[in-house]
């Protein structure tokens, strides 16, 4: 979702968000258009969900029928419809949803782009343009191009960080344009944990107060509750870096505070997103349910923030 475009007149804090319905979720993002909330998360043709209240939830239509015909190009083993990870955000008044269409432990993959200019599918103007191509990558690469996420800075100038596994978190600058990477620009690493297999994955940069922080997932995912997933958070003064933790540790190093990583019932928290309203704010992750065979379910919780700027969650 994007991050600086704030909602406000709801107090997050206010709410109870124990989720129901059809909550079943994997990489979620969030997004709120009037009373209305949207959830995209991975899954067949991109999985939508919707709420009126933000707790209870129903599904919606999938952003697509059938994989798009172009990302065969990049990745031709893929041969059915899932696409994962995708990330929605409002610039200028136009939503941008991008995606990853990928093979599961391989990093030939690919970064796509739909546009909309309303998430409501019962508006005579809603429709999903595929704007096809966005960055790709190859065995021959250090990175994966997979776990997409916008984030337009202070100067107004669009950034897509992304990245898991191999070579670690990547971040290059777009064209306020066409929303694709900008001509000559340059790919740089933001977050490793210089570990082998590389366990980091599923950025997500917010704006407040001065700092950009840079939320990101560590360990394994997608094992249900044998999954070790939990998420940590660096902070830096500029976008590029260099992000440090509460020790003043770079996550160019390995480091990130630790915000979650879980319980006895709530296995593996990862692949988060943040949304503000005001001067609230929430977390939303997918967690695997040990009470329900360890299905990947949709996690929302009120996000805060202490004296000096860092965020956490309150233990229930």
């Amino acid at each position: 979702m994007f991050n600086s475009e704030c909602f406000r007149g709801v107090n997050f804090y206010d709410v109870n968000w124990d989720v129901k319905g059809a909550i079943w979720a994997h990489d979620p993002v969030i997004s709120k258009e009037g009373n209305r909330w949207y959830v995209f998360h991975t899954g067949r043709g991109i999985g939508v969900k919707s709420s009126e209240d933000g707790v209870n939830w129903k599904q919606e239509k999938p952003v697509f029928s059938s994989l798009p015909e172009w990302c065969k190009e990049y990745v031709p083993e893929k041969d059915e419809e899932s696409i994962w990870a995708p990330d929605i955000a409002l610039h200028n008044g136009v939503y941008y949803l991008y995606y990853s269409v990928s093979t599961f432990g391989k990093n030939t993959s690919v970064i796509g782009l739909v546009t909309n200019t309303t998430l409501d599918p019962k508006h005579p103007d809603f429709e999903w343009k595929d704007q096809g191509y966005v960055i790709h990558s190859t065995a021959d690469d250090d990175y994966n191009a997979i776990d997409a996420n916008l984030i337009v800075d202070e100067e107004g100038r669009p950034w897509l960080n992304f990245g898991s596994f191999w070579g670690g978190i990547q971040l290059i600058q777009l064209d306020s344009e066409t929303m694709k990477p900008a001509q000559d620009a340059k790919l740089m690493t933001i977050a490793t944990r210089q570990l082998e297999p590389n366990t980091i994955e599923a950025p997500f940069i917010v704006h407040k107060e001065g700092y950009f922080y840079q939320f990101v997932s560590f360990d394994f995912c997608c094992r249900g509750v044998d999954s070790t997933y939990n998420i940590v958070v660096g902070r830096s003064k500029d976008i590029t870096g260099t992000y440090i933790d509460k020790n003043g540790v770079s996550m160019m190093e390995g480091g990130g505070t630790l915000i979650d990583a879980g319980d006895d019932r709530w296995i593996g928290p990862g692949h988060c997103a943040v949304f503000f309203s005001g001067d609230s704010s929430i977390l939303v992750n997918h967690v695997y349910d040990a009470r329900n065979e360890g299905k990947p379910t949709l996690q929302i919780r009120p996000l805060f923030w202490d004296e000096k700027g860092w965020p956490y969650l309150k233990s229930k």
